[in-house]
């Protein structure tokens, strides 16, 4: 990370973070708050912890590491949170960059979330409202993975010094999740037991906005890569001889495209073809193809298994063998603790929205021009409560890991502003708003909402009975069952061969600049 050369006064007079009470709803409505909970939020809002976490995140934005391979970011991570006076124990549940960090003992144990990993082929500056990449190709942080993880960091610390200041029993765990990105750690952190113990968990997520909710969210999914082995020859000379293993992709994936037609709105199904042969006069004996298969929870399973007909299909059709189905993780829907959001709810409208500066706004507006989206700059507002879009019939949106996390213990997602309405998602205006003041800002609000929450979680009994008796009830009707297979393992070489492409190109690139 780069050294800081600007005073620390300016930094909070920029960021609009000084030390004293929260300007939240619930602080201008003069509403007492437990010394405790405002000894996070004024830990937090200290002009050397903005920086600090800033530089954290910004540091894992440039690593831009990709899902298992995102070894300088679990470090720093880690090693924040070690010097911070935490145990890490590190490379879990067959995992090289999964890590947990614990501080405290006995109950209750309150669990963070934190993932890190970028995603590939959307390189992009920091804080530039035009596509311009740090290097071409290259995988960028397009959903603000790097504040997240920080975020989880930066409230696990200051919930740590509120515990040794005010004799605060209990037990905090950061759960340093990899490869979020391919849905590909919790299931197997949750084989290993990482979680076990745990009485409730917080999440978090980047957004353009400030809130959560609760409820059936997300899709269910399984992640398989489909292989195929064949039989070469020359594609002119004498094809009769080969057996394409190519043909059998195509023909699968003509398949579940005609299985489209007779699946419920709630699916959602894509892929790529990872290996298809290297030359045409070559039949190629080996091909590979990666679906995501997704659906609700209930649904899943049976959509799943008629895939896996369209592979089998595929490969008698072609006279090969469907040599493989490497599951690299296969996830719940989400199932948010309404009482978790309900208290989480109070703590985000108590921390209030960021106050973004006149150069942030402006950063905003510009980028907001270049997509042709409304151009009304950064929000002002927190959001309302969120209650469930579609119940357990929700057809939209993508998948998270979390999912399963929500099924072992009572969970919801506290998502934090930094990014601008009307950026797209796993995109280059995405990464464009995850570096810098505006991330430092929306991470900082968040961090805050975690702390106090988890501060609330420690201390009021009361509090943490709502979230468990509401799970507990939830979990006899909707017992967890892993859709993981028994013998999956976790793909921890499925993306070495771009990182190790990439990762010396953009620290060149960084250094550079």
């Amino acid at each position: 990370m780069r050294k800081l050369a600007v005073p620390l006064v300016v930094i909070a007079l920029v960021l609009g973070l000084v030390p004293g009470p929260v300007s939240g709803a619930a602080a201008k409505a003069k509403i007492k708050i437990a010394k405790e909970k405002q000894f996070v939020l004024d830990w937090l809002a200290r002009p050397e912890a903005v920086e600090k976490f800033g530089r954290v995140s910004d540091a894992v934005w440039e690593y831009a590491e990709l899902g298992l391979q995102e070894f300088n970011s679990s470090k720093l991570l880690a090693d924040t949170l070690e010097a911070a006076g935490f145990k890490v124990e590190r490379g879990l549940a067959g995992m090289p960059t999964c890590f947990v960090a614990t501080y405290g003992s006995g109950k209750p144990v309150i669990g963070l979330l934190g993932e890190f990993d970028a995603l590939p082929m959307i390189s992009q500056k920091g804080r530039v409202p035009k596509k311009d990449p740090v290097v071409e190709g290259a995988p960028g942080h397009g959903c603000g993975h790097n504040a997240m993880c920080t975020a989880a960091a930066a409230a696990a610390i200051a919930v740590k010094e509120a515990m040794d200041a005010h004799k605060i029993g209990g037990t905090i765990k950061v759960f340093g999740s990899p490869a979020e990105e391919i849905v590909a750690s919790r299931p197997y952190m949750i084989r290993a037991g990482l979680f076990g113990g745990v009485d409730a968990v917080i999440d978090n997520h980047s957004s353009d906005s400030f809130g959560t909710g609760y409820g059936v969210d997300g899709n269910a999914l399984f992640s398989t890569i489909f292989t195929f082995k064949g039989k070469t020859a020359h594609s002119a000379g004498a094809p009769w001889v080969g057996r394409s293993a190519l043909d059998a992709v195509e023909i699968m994936n003509v398949a579940t495209n005609y299985l489209r037609e007779h699946l419920p709105l709630s699916q959602r199904m894509h892929y790529v073809v990872l290996e298809g042969g290297e030359a045409p006069n070559v039949v190629p004996d080996k091909a590979r193809v990666w679906y995501y298969v997704r659906n609700t929870d209930e649904r899943l399973e049976d959509m799943y298994r008629r895939v896996v007909d369209c592979a089998k299909a595929g490969a008698l059709a072609a006279g090969v063998e469907l040599a493989g189905m490497q599951v690299v993780s296969a996830i719940h829907q989400r199932h948010a603790n309404k009482a978790a959001a309900e208290l989480f709810q109070w703590n985000i409208e108590l921390v209030g929205m960021p106050a973004w500066s006149e150069e942030e706004q402006s950063f905003a507006k510009a980028l907001q021009k270049e997509l042709g989206a409304k151009e009304d700059g950064l929000p002002a507002k927190v959001e309302e409560l969120e209650a469930p879009r579609g119940g357990r019939e929700f057809v939209g949106g993508g998948s998270s890991d979390v999912g399963d996390v929500t099924l072992i213990a009572p969970t919801a997602t506290i998502t934090f502003p930094g990014a601008v309405p009307g950026a797209i998602g796993h995109h280059w205006s995405n990464v464009a708003c995850w570096y810098g003041t505006t991330a430092w800002k929306g991470l900082n609000a968040g961090a805050k909402a975690i702390a106090a929450s988890a501060i609330d979680l420690l201390t009021k009994p009361e509090e943490l009975a709502k979230l468990r008796a509401e799970f507990e009830a939830y979990s006899k009707a909707h017992p967890y069952k892993p859709f993981l297979p028994a013998d999956a393992t976790p793909p921890n070489d499925l993306n070495k061969e771009l990182m190790d492409k990439y990762r010396g190109l953009l620290e060149k690139a960084l250094a550079d600049k």
